[in-house]
């Protein structure tokens, strides 16, 4: 299992979270600054920068779910203005609208591209009064230097963090082959994005926990097949035994349940009173 993640996210709660619930499985989560890492996904299997999963960092509201990816949106990021140090905008204690930057000079951050230091290298430049940058907090954070400040900017675009990956096409060996190696990584893909989002290590839509109950419930059923053989067959060791005990009265011989009255009638003549009693029928 591979994650790789942009500047500016920190995974480490959710890793966290994973070694506790699945400590044999091991995960890798790698910083990713070389530009989209959804390119990471489509690399071929074997490739040891094939990512499983990656997070993403995109403007808040564009959609990143397509044909052939899933996303989910986790949370959106403030946009801060970088200055250099003594600036105006280190007077502001909240924050800056950026109406009130309407005269200053911007840098493109297309033009610090990942090959040439991307958003670390631009933050070198603010430092030395070239211009001003907005970019994610989170990012600003990430690449702090004490010849810069920065202050969250009011009315600009925000950035959103997504986390993306591929949908399994209908050829995939997982669909034929739920023991398949691919298949065990689609499933540890669903456990991740399950802790991401937050679900419980008891939630029954974690793999995890479903293959759980399925086993637990396996074993009881052996359970209870090996302690009654009877089960499985109909129970036809009891349902027999019953009738046998119905067929011949239930009860010993002579018992009440089954003596003196063959067939529900009365007893014969002459055979219930002692001769000469008071009991004896008219003339």
């Amino acid at each position: 299992m591979r994650v790789a993640y942009v500047p500016g996210v920190t995974p480490g709660k959710w890793l966290g979270r994973w070694r506790d619930r699945l400590p044999d499985v091991p995960l890798d989560a790698v910083l990713y600054d070389a530009g989209d890492p959804r390119a990471l996904l489509d690399l071929p299997a074997g490739d040891p920068a094939r990512a499983d999963v990656v997070f993403v960092r995109a403007t808040a509201g564009e959609r990143l779910a397509d044909d052939l990816h899933h996303a989910i949106a986790l949370y959106e990021e403030l946009p801060v203005v970088c200055a250099p140090r003594e600036h105006d905008v280190e007077l502001y204690d909240d924050e800056v609208p950026l109406e009130d930057l309407a005269d200053e000079a911007f840098l493109d951050l297309a033009d610090y591209p990942p090959e040439v230091g991307g958003a670390r290298m631009a933050l070198e430049v603010v430092g030395t009064g070239a211009g001003l940058a907005i970019v994610p907090m989170s990012v600003a954070r990430l690449y702090h230097r004490k010849d810069v400040v920065h202050r969250v900017v009011s009315g600009a675009d925000s950035t959103a963090v997504s986390i993306v990956w591929l949908r399994p096409s209908l050829s995939d060996p997982a669909f034929d082959d739920p023991e398949s190696p691919e298949s065990e990584r689609l499933r540890l893909i669903e456990e991740f994005v399950g802790v991401v989002r937050g679900r419980s290590p008891e939630s029954s839509r974690q793999p995890s926990v479903r293959q759980r109950q399925q086993e637990e419930a396996a074993k009881a059923q052996r359970k209870r097949q090996s302690s009654d053989p009877g089960r499985g067959t109909g129970g036809a060791g009891k349902t027999g035994g019953r009738s046998a005990g119905k067929s011949t009265g239930g009860k010993s011989p002579g018992g009440k349940a089954g003596g003196g009255r063959p067939g529900g009638g009365r007893p014969a003549s002459g055979s219930g009173r002692k001769p000469g009693g008071k009991g004896r029928g008219r003339r």
